[in-house]
């Protein structure tokens, strides 16, 4: 039987998530989201205040943090602006690629050079022509000498254009298509990385996304994360581990909505009467509450086997795609039940259903994840 209690330290974490969230992400969540600028400033107070790396062990400078830890944070992050929030929480994803498959000595340079450097990181797989098809790649590396020559394009790639290190997927053997594929760190200082535009966005506008080109760019072979054609098992698990973070900033989004239009639902009235009185409302605020709560417990239950070293891509996948289908139908129903106000910038819930859409596509589209559970579960 799984323990849903939380620890006095993690309780003081989701408490500090919380503070940082309150102080510094919801009095300019607006102000990036129109701006479209990267929120350094709040990332670098991040930083300060331990917010980053949260995925990182102690013993190279992280905060050494459980699954279950990271997604607490990440609901606080998730609920304040999920823009912002993975402006700081891309890191996770870049660097467990490096946790689950590179060596001590890999760890300890690239982790020590972004702790000291407060820097960030990107995760480099999408591509124009490889989205849900990872295993499409056309991006190649090939080894000459004690270098590795990457040549390719990358796309949709969150920090890219800010991070001082990307974990780059490509083909080091063409011909066996994901089994062909190798993860390599690349310091983003190498000849030859292009950073290209920002792709415009409809939410969560504070982050970054750009297309990459690197031409003809040489790293050193133990950059290398893990062995030659481990690529794809390595991106694979990665999402496995990380899709329960996304799945819980979504949880913070929909938890947001759903108490911006509590308060105002609970103060509006018509024909003489709340209109929580009315059978069609309560019943949305119920079915609204009842999914926000099942999405947590389904992000826990994930992050808690992951931390267990459990198979758990299904239970991520479960996670992901019902707690971001579940972000976007109570942020679309909280605009739906403030009407005019709701469609209105005089208040966040647009900007939630806007932010949570992009929840449904990114790390996994959300037809992926159920067919990854379809897939391991018919059997």
């Amino acid at each position: 039987m799984i323990s849903y209690e939380l620890s006095k330290e993690q309780q003081e974490l989701v408490e500090k998530s919380r503070d940082f969230a309150d102080r510094f992400m919801r009095p300019v969540a607006r102000q990036y989201d129109e701006s479209c600028e990267f929120p350094w400033p709040v990332v670098q107070k991040a930083y300060e205040e331990g917010i980053v790396n949260g995925a990182i062990p102690k013993e190279y400078g992280g905060a050494g943090h459980s699954s279950l830890d990271g997604c607490l944070a990440s609901e606080e992050l998730g609920a304040a602006c999920s823009g912002i929030g993975i402006c700081i929480d891309a890191n996770n994803l870049a660097l467990t690629p490096l946790l689950l498959g590179g060596s001590d000595e890999l760890k300890k340079r690239i982790f020590g050079q972004l702790v000291e450097s407060r820097g960030l990181a990107a995760f480099c797989l999408t591509e124009p022509e490889a989205g849900s098809d990872a295993g499409a790649v056309k991006t190649t590396a090939v080894r000459k000498g004690d270098k590795y020559v990457i040549n390719g394009r990358k796309r949709f790639i969150t920090n890219g254009k800010q991070a001082m290190i990307h974990t780059v997927f490509c083909n080091t053997d063409p011909g066996r298509g994901a089994r062909g594929m190798s993860a390599i760190v690349v310091p983003t200082d190498t000849p030859g990385v292009v950073i290209g535009r920002e792709l415009p966005k409809m939410g969560q506008r504070a982050s970054c996304q750009v297309e990459i080109e690197y031409h003809d760019v040489a790293v050193p072979v133990e950059n290398l994360i893990g062995k030659e054609n481990q690529g794809f098992i390595i991106a694979m698990k990665t999402f496995n581990r990380t899709r329960a973070g996304v799945a819980a900033a979504a949880v913070g989004m929909a938890r947001e909505a759903y108490d911006v239009a509590k308060a105002w639902a609970l103060k509006r009235r018509q024909f003489d009467q709340p209109i929580v009185a009315f059978q069609g409302i309560s019943f949305m605020f119920a079915e609204m509450l009842t999914k926000i709560t099942a999405s947590r417990f389904l992000v826990w239950n994930a992050a808690i086997l992951t931390d267990q070293d459990k198979e758990v891509g299904t239970y991520s996948a479960m996670a992901k795609y019902y707690a971001t289908d579940t972000a976007m139908e109570v942020a679309t129903n909280a605009v739906q039940i403030m009407g005019g106000d709701g469609y209105s910038k005089d208040f966040i819930v647009e900007k939630i259903m806007r932010d949570a859409k992009l929840s449904q596509i990114y790390e996994g589209t959300n037809q992926v994840q159920r067919f990854v559970i379809a897939k391991n579960t018919l059997k």
